[in-house]
């Protein structure tokens, strides 16, 4: 059964390239202060699940989680699960941040092929984002990097994650896994402020300690919505060179008035 949790946010990019985490820069765009990450948001959502079905959800589990209102640093939030694995969090005035979907299959679905993604290397000197750069079908690398269980604990933190089972055995936090589906963006072109709005993940796998992880991803889309203009990846994790997740990740890469 899937229970509620409550905890106060914590912003972790105020030193971030993307100066939607800044104070300053947020409230010239009409926030009031830098936004808590929405990977970070998606963490908090994670919790529930974790307790519920702990490794079982890691390793087969499902999250739609999209993003609706900013958090804020320091601001008590409550996420508050209903029927099916729905999950809200709400902030301290009851206002609803982001909203989720968390499943878990009875059975593992297989992983997808990565031969689906071309293997590029990431952009040296990346070009400024645009509708001519982010053009459907185009293909981003991430540089492969580790995940150490015991550099872990200032991320679980950070992201108030309290379940024990990413120290007792040695796991990497889905939501920490998720940051990839933001870096492969930004190592790949050039970004101002820009927010994330959704995240739909599978997960196929754990990532152990020790093991090096990397990203590829293809641009599934790109489109102006009131005056914002959206991207969408199909993001592919690798762990070890297998496949432990696939998120369609989709962000405001130039918000309006930026």
């Amino acid at each position: 059964m899937i229970e509620p949790y409550s905890l106060v946010a914590f912003n972790t990019a105020t030193a971030s390239a993307n100066k939607i985490h800044d104070d300053e820069v947020a409230k010239q765009l009409g926030f009031r202060g830098g936004l808590v990450p929405g990977v970070d948001v998606y963490a908090y959502l994670c919790h529930p699940p974790v307790e519920a079905w702990g490794r079982a959800w890691l390793e087969r589990g499902t999250m739609r989680a999209r993003f609706h209102q900013p958090v804020y640093d320091g601001h008590r939030v409550d996420i508050v699960p209903g029927d099916g694995g729905r999950l809200e969090l709400r902030d301290e005035a009851g206002e609803l941040c982001a909203d989720g979907e968390a499943r878990l299959s009875d059975d593992s679905v297989a992983p997808p092929d990565p031969a689906d993604w071309p293997d590029v290397e990431q952009v040296i000197d990346p070009p400024p984002a645009s509708p001519e750069v982010l053009v459907a079908g185009t293909a981003f690398g991430l540089a492969p990097h580790g995940f150490h269980a015991d550099r872990a604990q200032e991320y679980l933190d950070d992201v108030r994650a309290t379940s024990v089972i990413y120290a007792d055995e040695g796991l990497a936090h889905p939501g920490w896994i998720l940051r990839d589906a933001n870096y492969v963006l930004s190592a790949n072109v050039r970004l101002g402020p820009w927010i994330h709005v959704e995240s739909v993940v599978r997960h196929h796998d754990v990532v152990h300690d020790g093991e090096e992880v990397a990203a590829r991803a293809l641009v599934t889309g790109e489109w102006d919505h009131k005056g914002h203009r959206f991207v969408e990846l199909d993001v592919l994790h690798l762990a070890g060179g297998r496949p432990v997740a696939r998120t369609a990740h989709t962000a405001i890469y130039i918000p309006r008035g930026a």
